[in-house]
């Protein structure tokens, strides 16, 4: 049975040119980049070349980025370093739409003696700038808002609340982790401090992150040890995923229109397929302001682990919200949050594609997804 993946929010196949850069680092050059001598050494100008393309995706300077294992680890350092550089601050902004690394992160400390202020969004997922700007006191010490939602697929106006911050001399981070190679961040011109990116999800294997720290920003490591990383993160360096991640950038930067033509012309045929075609279906989050691969649709009176269930039957891999809250019968926070009709967002299903997918995978899934609902709505027993 051929698979038919549409689940690339929640990770991506490695890309082929990410895996052949990769495979001299485990063969011949395994040696230690921090080394003294000529075999380790050697290495040291690969990882060089990988910071000089990873800041290139961002148009960034190469000393400001830092290697990280995945985009939690660089979600919770970001928070972790402005909270120490700044111990007379006791308060955090983010939003209630979140990754689970941000919120849980900001629910610790909240724990510990912060106040945290979650924005809320309205019923298409969207934020309010007004209550953005009234949520900034004297007293916060870091915003925290994600550049893309990992569910809905909606973009932030990054650009726009990092300058409110900025101007009233807050510390902004931006979780860019769904938004890297979909939406094009130019970090000479968004004044965000910090940014986080994960690898898996531009077609790098899972285990290796970056966090962005702008030149300037105070820094204090949140993984001790020895010298590497300019000292701000210990721990011998990971080389052949950071070269992973090198050559993933710059294939994200190459393949950039095409996401943002091509695979959002995927997304809206699948869309426009299943809601032609499916009744009393709905699409849950902002279609004029999201990632170009990701749409989120809801189906009434069903649930959504049912319809998982039988998609996968036919080698459809398609996710009932972010990987890291599958399981649970209840709607997701996003949601929750969206105000989404319980009989809708029970159902609600994400297909996120990317430049691997076909036209010919598109209307596989057209053609057999009606038939699915129809069959889990005469089981239902949600009845109106």
């Amino acid at each position: 049975m051929q698979v038919i993946y549409f689940d690339n929010n929640a990770t991506t196949k490695v890309a082929p040119e990410v895996t052949e850069a990769m495979l001299p680092f485990f063969t011949e050059l395994w040696g230690n980049p921090s080394s003294m001598h000529t075999f380790g050494g050697q290495v040291a100008k690969y990882v060089d070349q990988a910071r000089e393309q990873v800041a290139d995706l961002f148009n960034a300077k190469p000393q400001e980025i830092l290697f990280t294992s995945c985009g939690t680890e660089s979600d919770n350092t970001a928070i972790w370093s402005a909270l120490q550089t700044q111990p007379d601050k006791k308060h955090i902004v983010t939003t209630a739409v979140e990754h689970p690394a941000i919120l849980e992160t900001a629910a610790f400390w909240e724990r510990n003696g912060y106040t945290v202020t979650r924005l809320g969004v309205d019923e298409k997922g969207n934020l309010d700038l007004e209550e953005y700007a009234n949520a900034l006191t004297p007293d916060t010490d870091i915003v925290s808002i994600m550049y893309a939602n990992n569910e809905v697929g909606n973009i932030y106006p990054i650009p726009k609340m990092a300058e409110m911050a900025k101007e009233r001399g807050i510390l902004f981070h931006t979780d860019a982790v769904q938004a890297a190679g979909k939406v094009d961040i130019d970090l000479a011109k968004v004044p965000v401090d910090m940014l986080s990116i994960s690898g898996h999800k531009i077609h790098c294997p899972k285990g290796i992150g970056m966090l962005y720290i702008r030149k300037g920003v105070l820094f204090r490591p949140f993984i001790r040890g020895g010298h590497q990383e300019s000292g701000r993160r210990g721990g011998t360096e990971n080389v052949p995923y950071i070269v992973g991640l090198g050559k993933a950038c710059q294939l994200a930067k190459e393949h950039m229109a095409e996401e943002q033509t091509r695979v959002a012309a995927l997304r809206d045929r699948l869309e426009a397929g299943i809601l032609a075609h499916v009744p009393e279906c709905k699409v849950n989050g902002d279609p004029a302001h999201r990632l170009p691969g990701t749409t989120n649709i809801a189906f009434r009176n069903i649930e959504g682990e049912a319809v998982l269930l039988m998609l996968d039957r036919l080698g459809i891999c398609a996710s009932s919200g972010s990987a890291c809250t599958s399981g649970s019968l209840e709607p997701s926070h996003v949601l929750k949050a969206m105000n989404v009709p319980f009989k809708y967002a029970h159902s609600s299903t994400r297909f996120s594609l990317c430049r691997y997918n076909t036209e010919e995978e598109v209307d596989f899934a057209i053609e057999h997804i009606p038939a699915v609902i129809k069959t889990l709505r005469d089981l239902s027993p949600f009845k109106d």
